[in-house]
Formats: structure tokens, C-alpha cells, sequence
């Protein structure tokens, strides 16, 4: 990967990008759905847990109308806070992990001087919680959530945190798996990087994408 300038910052999304969601979602996907039909919420067959990852990135009222179409709104709820809850002790256990190369690359690109913030459509405590827990938290100078902030888009996210640490003007980069990654960052005037690495989406979301790279490293450029 080459550039004709380093950014001033960069923008990464978390799941898919940062963090090998999977590693963490397939035993909480199968929790969600024990405690769900134990609970008589629902009653179908457990989704395959495919589903469940290719909607990574969608704002979760979404994510749980894709996953589970027939629930009711009820069970849609209720599945929000056991995600959130089964997650978080997931992540308190040491399930999960970061894509190869991750906190190295990310340390020695705020040593270079480049500023680092996330932007995800997860919600706050997961999003935070994963930074935290997998070490990385402090290498950020935001970390941005739809859950916290109640953004409709990542475009309207990353505009908003764009404002709040006045980057406008500057070299800005939106690194991410998801077309909606692609659309944030363009939406906004960004560069964007497609991480054609992740597993979740299929690769016609990272075509607008002005660059590709398939190891975290090549941010290095």
C-alpha cells in the first residue's frame, strides 16, 4: 500500500477490522438464544450464527430483524441486553481477540504522531469494552459508538466526532470492513481503506473503496 501523504488521523471501525468478532460471537450467539427459549421469547430453530456476523456493523434493531425476522419486538429487545451482557463477560474472561498485527501497527502509528479514534455502530459498553479489555483503549484519542451517541448512520458518526476534535481540513483516513465503512468515510471527504482481510461481508461493500489491504501492517504504508 503506498501514500502520497501520512494521515493526520485515523478513523478504524471495531468489529471486523480491530477485532476477529468471531472469536467472541460464536459462543455468545448460542448463549443469546439458550437464555432466549428458556425464557419462552423465542421458539424457532437458533439461526446459524453466519447470519448473526454478517449483519456486523448494522445498527442493532436492524441486525436483530436480519437475524431473527419472525421475533417479536420483545424478544428483539430482551436479545439486546443478553448480546450486551454476554459479551461483556466474554470479553471479562479473555474471549476475543485482535486481528495479527493490530496493537503493534496502532502503537507504532501514534508514535508517528497520527491521531487514532473509533467509530462503531456497536454500543458503547461493548465498544469500549473491547478496547479495554483487549489493551488498546489508551491508544485512542476517542472512542465513538453509535449506542452512545444515538447516531441513525455511521455517516452522521463520523461526522460528529469529525466536529467534535476538529479534524476538518486535515488528512483523515476511514479504515473498515463494511460498505458502511466506505460510505462513512465518503460521505464525509475521507480517504477510506477497505480491510479485505475480514470475513463478514462480502467483497462487492469494499469496491468504492479508494484502497484494500489484506494485513493490518500495510497501514504502515
Amino acid at each position: 500500500m503506498t501514500t502520497e501523504r501520512r494521515p493526520d488521523a485515523l478513523i478504524f471501525d471495531m468489529d471486523g477490522t480491530l477485532f476477529e468478532t468471531d472469536t467472541l460471537l460464536v459462543s455468545v450467539h448460542q448463549r443469546v438464544f439458550r437464555t432466549l427459549r428458556e425464557e419462552g421469547l423465542y421458539t424457532a430453530e437458533t439461526p446459524p450464527v453466519e447470519r448473526l456476523l454478517g449483519c456486523l456493523g448494522m445498527l442493532l434493531d436492524d441486525l436483530w430483524r436480519k437475524v431473527m425476522p419472525d421475533a417479536s419486538a420483545e424478544a428483539r429487545t430482551r436479545a439486546d441486553v443478553l448480546l450486551l451482557q454476554y459479551e461483556l463477560e466474554g470479553l471479562a474472561a479473555g474471549e476475543g481477540r485482535l486481528y495479527p498485527h493490530v496493537e503493534e501497527t496502532l502503537r507504532k502509528l501514534k508514535e508517528g504522531g497520527a491521531k487514532l479514534f473509533v467509530a462503531s455502530n456497536g454500543l458503547e459498553a461493548y465498544v469500549k469494552g473491547v478496547a479495554k479489555h483487549r489493551g488498546i483503549a489508551g491508544l485512542f484519542d476517542g472512542i465513538y459508538s453509535a449506542g452512545e451517541y444515538g447516531t441513525a448512520t455511521k455517516v452522521e458518526l463520523v461526522s460528529r466526532l469529525i466536529a467534535d476534535h476538529g479534524l476538518a481540513g486535515q488528512t483523515v483516513w476511514m479504515i473498515g470492513d463494511r460498505s458502511s465503512d466506505v460510505e462513512a468515510g465518503r460521505g464525509n471527504g475521507l480517504k477510506t481503506v477497505g480491510c479485505a482481510y475480514a470475513k463478514y461481508g462480502g467483497a462487492s461493500e469494499l469496491e468504492e473503496a479508494d484502497v484494500l489491504i489484506t494485513d493490518f501492517r500495510e497501514l504502515l504504508g
